[in-house]
């Protein structure tokens, strides 16, 4: 075996050397933005109330997504329990989520004293498993949130006409999915409202930021009012008839985001043809698992690359130590995440150790066992939106490293 054939990890010459040829950078920014910021710091107008951006980029974002109503907020987290709270979710209330997701997903429904309930994933989607929804769902039950998980959109077939039979609210956690489209139709309004994220590594980001779109006139008009601390648009300034905060999103973050908006379809098309390119480049390697395709799925946004890597093949290596070798052959990726009913939080929600609302079911969390997520969760490596936005000649070199690490380790 050649020196170039040995892995980095054990000696060997990396496949990429990040300084001599870096990934591009993240974010990507010009004279628009400065200029965008310029002009709302020279206008004085840095409140959204009184300024223009947010409300324009509102209208901007929604439509983009093929929706009628878009709600500014300061961050996705905060979109998620501005959501819960417009459709009522409340103390004794169970909201279905999946365990494959970031804590938001899951926090926001402890946040608004209700029972988070999960239900497992498909392994080769990622996104929560539409045939186990109807188990998990009782009396209690006020909500399902789905995950479309690395941009990847969930089943918008199946999970909309669960929900529908069983009269309940639907939310699409859209944090990693601007831009995604099912059947022609982008995600987020698809469901009665969908929340997104533009934090600093989302494909659309502000440092910080979120929204929540509808369709729902109604809805739409219960998350403003929840934004602007449980005002409504018709009544007084100091008159507030729900219980709301203030999330206002700021005038300087709203005109980033309308300038970045105008680089995400030419960046969404880049990702998109550099995932395919990279799936083929991977498709006939049989030390690894790629995610499924679905025709349904007319837009991937491509958040992440992800794939699941099989062990055996490659030294019996546990995960961790995989994404070692793979980022010491120059490859940005990492682990992702872990069982999300595994985190403490949620043992001391089932302990009521704390604050809680006392009214709902009382799920042992710390005893759940969600074959498929902790199958994932052991063997799926992530690579970065921004590797996305590279070259063919890049792609070549992540598939080159995974195939280089099969062969070598």
């Amino acid at each position: 075996m050649t020196h170039a054939n040995v892995p980095a990890v054990r000696g060997g010459t990396a496949v990429r050397d990040i300084e001599a040829r870096p990934w591009p950078k993240w974010p990507i920014f010009d004279e628009t933005e400065e200029k965008a910021l310029l002009e709302v710091l020279h206008s004085g107008n840095w409140w959204s109330v009184e300024g223009t951006q947010g409300k324009e980029f509102e209208k901007e974002f929604a439509a983009y997504q093929d929706a009628k109503y878009g709600v500014n907020c300061t961050n996705g987290t905060a979109a998620l329990e501005i959501a819960l709270r417009a459709i009522g979710v409340g103390c004794g209330d169970e909201v279905i989520v999946p365990p494959y997701t970031f804590i938001a997903t899951a926090s926001a429904v402890l946040a608004v004293s209700a029972t988070p309930v999960f239900v497992d994933i498909q392994g080769d989607t990622l996104n929560i498993d539409p045939t186990l929804i109807e188990a998990a769902i009782t009396p209690r039950t006020k909500a399902i949130i789905l995950v479309h998980m690395a941009g990847r959109p969930a089943d918008m077939d199946a999970i909309p006409a669960i929900a529908k039979k069983h009269g309940l609210k639907l939310i699409e956690d859209a944090a990693q999915a601007q831009g995604a489209e099912w059947r022609g139709t982008k995600v987020g309004a698809i469901g009665d409202l969908g929340t997104f994220s533009f934090q600093a590594s989302k494909n659309l980001n502000s440092g910080e930021g979120g929204i929540i779109v509808s369709n729902n006139e109604a809805i739409a008009e219960a998350a403003w009012s929840v934004a602007n601390v449980g005002r409504s648009r018709s009544g007084r300034w100091y008159e507030h008839v729900v219980l709301g905060s203030n999330y206002r999103l700021t005038e300087f973050q709203s005109a980033i985001l309308r300038a970045q908006m105008k680089r995400l379809p030419a960046q969404t098309d880049l990702r998109t043809d550099n995932a395919a390119y990279l799936r083929s480049l991977l498709k006939d390697v049989d030390s690894i698992q790629l995610p499924s395709e679905d025709d349904r799925i007319t837009i991937h946004a491509n958040h992440l690359f992800t794939f699941r890597y099989k062990p055996d093949r490659f030294g019996g290596l546990n995960h961790s130590d995989f994404v070692a070798a793979l980022m010491a052959e120059g490859v940005p990726c990492s682990t992702g995440y872990v069982p999300l009913y595994k985190e403490r939080v949620f043992d001391k929600f089932s302990r009521r150790d704390g604050t809680w609302c006392q009214n709902g079911n009382r799920i042992k969390y710390a005893e759940l066992v969600l074959p498929e997520c902790e199958a994932v969760c052991l063997e799926t490596t992530w690579i970065p939106q921004t590797c996305l936005l590279g070259t063919h000649s890049d792609m070549e070199d992540i598939a080159a490293a995974i195939t280089k690490l099969a062969v070598g380790l």
